[in-house]
């Protein structure tokens, strides 16, 4: 509704019910959290730095990060990113067939690419084995990153990362059925251009993360 008002619509709130009654649409309800992490291993794991302050002051200070999953006729499809705190925008992400440290791996070097983030930046993950992996904690050394993890099974500890996945598949993935990867992997990157791009957010003052960007 306050998208429709951004561009012009005059519309009241109980309006809009009626107007999707009429035709024929309906809302998506998200699915209930299902725990998919393996964090039963003997890898080191770091503090809950972050602490659940998800109000950075400025871009670069603070990025989540997570894996979900995307069922499809070839079979499951993973997807991680990156999203900066601060704007919520998601500045790295990578879909594989394996939930892997690879997979993890490749969405924070695009991130990385993209925003050449100063030292002390604070990354934080879950405690699963893909982030706590040698070669994961190797990458975040090498950059300067200070590393942060939720504690065991507390998905609240990076609630705006799952928000986002809540989103992705409340508002674009529902009811879809994709015969491919390849369908999947093109329309799970259309999403994330809209997100970035054209997806209000209330807690950024109902404008979309690049504008909010461009804004402070």
């Amino acid at each position: 509704m306050k998208l429709l008002r951004k561009e012009g619509f005059e519309i009241r709130r109980y309006r809009v019910p009626k107007l999707m009654k009429k035709l024929g649409l309906a809302v998506k309800h998200k699915k209930r959290f299902t725990l998919t992490k393996n964090s039963k291993h003997q890898l080191p794991v770091a503090e809950n730095l972050l602490n659940r302050d998800f109000s950075p002051s400025a871009k670069n200070q603070v990025w989540t990060t997570d894996i979900t999953y995307i069922w499809t006729l070839q079979g499951w499809l993973y997807l991680a990113v990156v999203i900066d705190l601060y704007s919520r925008r998601v500045v790295g992400w990578h879909l594989g067939r394996q939930m892997e440290t690879a997979l993890a791996s490749r969405a924070l070097m695009m991130a990385i690419n993209l925003r050449t983030p100063p030292k002390g930046l604070l990354h934080h993950s879950d405690r699963g084995s893909q982030y706590a992996s040698h070669s994961y904690q190797t990458l975040l050394k090498q950059h300067g990153m200070v590393c942060s993890m939720s504690r065991k099974e507390n998905c609240w500890d990076n609630a705006p990362t799952e928000r986002f996945f809540s989103s992705l598949k409340r508002e674009w993935l529902t009811g879809i059925l994709y015969p491919t990867r390849e369908d999947a992997i093109t329309d799970v990157r259309a999403y994330i251009a809209y997100y970035n791009s054209r997806r209000i957010h209330t807690t950024l003052g109902d404008v979309a993360p690049i504008e909010f960007e461009k804004c402070a």
